[in-house]
């Protein structure tokens, strides 16, 4: 990204965003079926929506800041017939939630009209950007996906698909690209697989999203991941695919905090069910765990596969111990330390009952600051609870994402600074335990083939830029 981490006071880990394209092989309500397809994405962004889509010869787009029900849903007044168009959610991970780095982006060019949507990063950006700057290219947004439109349109290659070609082998990191050119649909998937992109069918038309519980809304079938590396082109039902001539990396590097929080749990990522797999790691936390609590509580709603799991491997009783309004979204952000704390209780309430006397363990998918957990530790003491342990379905998060992840510098990283102990003491816990990276690498198959940079520092492109 262009610029440099602005501070967000949510304690939540922030994915960039979720895409969603069709092509049909007649006239539909396209802007329509994307509204359904990304409000089945917003857990993957919650700060802009928009779409673009072909009609009478042109691209039409509208974007706006909010959530997809508030910024897109006078689509559902009125028709829009047209048979190609692309969607999308995203979270300003990079400068301002301003309404220039909202998606799609749409421009007019030597290659014609163009429709982009992006999720991921690219972590050469600053390379690149400064290169085109330096020859006069004007940047609208803060955003990296504006890059490859900029590459496509100084590129001398004849045709959109060779430019496209072309500019994707100047590119590094993690992409999914989503792209409309001349009434066709284009989808790309980085060589690595960094972030998930899936493709299925349905009578007279094609569909791409970042994750299968958008398809499965359309009751799509033959679903597919669009293979690492590989790029779809998409006119009316039929369906070209061609591997990208780049440079085959040495692994797959499928990164693993989908799994653990980023993905909605009824999708299938990496062929793996989130649900199971969350279930897993907290059937393999509690394994390494020999506290004895009472009952077993979740932090809702990233905690709750995780924390069936760990109840059935340590034989605890599984509570409803917290209550989510889910009229609040995914995080709540205040500017001041009273107005957040404020906007967990309005967030999170603990059931008294269900916890007065008792020793709990609380289980929640990861910790970043910590300021979020000791709020809820100090909701739970306050119903009552007369021990309370902190379990946690991920590794100690230490290193900074540049893969499409908003994690916070490292200083700002609680487990940068503290050890278990340590963070027990300053969020007040008993004790606060994490699955380790050898027990996380066991919960999935083909464990060589996933990103875990976050926690181990290991990133499987090289990184030119820091935190």
């Amino acid at each position: 990204m262009f610029h440099s981490f602005v501070e967000d006071a949510s304690d939540s880990l922030r994915h960039h965003c979720g895409v969603v394209g069709i092509s049909s092989d007649q006239e539909i309500d396209i802007p329509e079926l994307l509204f359904y397809g990304l409000f089945s994405l917003q857990h993957r962004g919650q700060e802009s929506a928009g779409l673009a889509y072909h009609r009478q010869g042109r691209i039409k787009s509208y974007r706006s800041v909010g959530m997809v029900t508030s910024a897109l849903s006078h689509y559902l007044t009125d028709e829009h017939p047209c048979r190609v168009g692309i969607g999308h959610v995203r979270y300003s991970t990079q400068g301002a939630n301003k309404l220039a780095n909202a998606q799609p982006i749409v421009v007019s060019c030597s290659k014609g009209e163009i429709a982009l949507a992006h999720n991921g990063n690219i972590s050469n950006s600053r390379e690149l950007q400064k290169k085109l700057v330096d020859e006069g290219s004007i940047f609208q947004s803060t955003s990296d996906t504006e890059l490859l439109l900029h590459l496509i349109a100084r590129s001398r290659q004849p045709t959109f698909r060779e430019a496209l070609i072309e500019c994707l082998g100047l590119i590094e990191g993690a992409y999914c690209f989503l792209l409309v050119h001349d009434e066709k649909l284009y989808a790309v998937r980085d060589p690595h697989g960094f972030r998930p992109l899936v493709v299925g069918v349905r009578e007279g038309q094609v569909l791409v999203a970042s994750e299968t519980c958008a398809l499965d809304m359309f009751q799509a079938r033959d679903i597919r991941e669009v293979a690492p590396g590989e790029m779809l082109t998409v006119q009316g039902t039929r369906i070209g695919s061609e591997m990208l001539p780049l440079p085959k990396p040495a692994r797959r590097a499928h990164c693993i905090f989908e799994l653990i929080y980023f993905a909605r749990p009824d999708s299938t990522v990496y062929a793996r069910s989130v649900h199971m797999a969350r279930k897993r790691m907290g059937e393999m936390l509690a394994r390494s765990d020999e506290v004895k609590a009472d009952i077993v509580i979740a932090v809702p709603d990233s905690g709750n596969s995780a924390a069936l799991g760990y109840s059935a491997a340590s034989g605890t009783p599984l509570e409803q111990g917290l209550t989510r309004n889910h009229y609040m979204g995914r995080t709540f952000i205040q500017p001041t330390v009273a107005m957040r704390e404020s906007g967990v209780r309005m967030k999170l309430h603990p059931i008294r009952e269900a916890i007065f006397g008792k020793r709990v363990i609380v289980v929640d998918d990861s910790l970043v600051r910590g300021t979020t957990a000791r709020q809820i530790v100090r909701l739970l003491r306050e119903a009552g609870a007369r021990e309370v342990h902190l379990r946690l379905s991920s590794p100690p998060i230490r290193y900074p994402c540049f893969y499409g992840i908003d994690i916070p510098t490292r200083e700002e990283l609680i487990s940068n600074r503290l050890d278990p102990a340590g963070i027990a003491r300053e969020i007040d816990a008993d004790s606060v335990r994490f699955l380790s990276l050898d027990l996380l690498r066991e919960c999935v198959t083909g464990p060589e083939n996933y990103c875990h940079a976050c926690f181990s520092g290991t990133y499987p492109v090289p990184v030119r830029e820091a935190r």
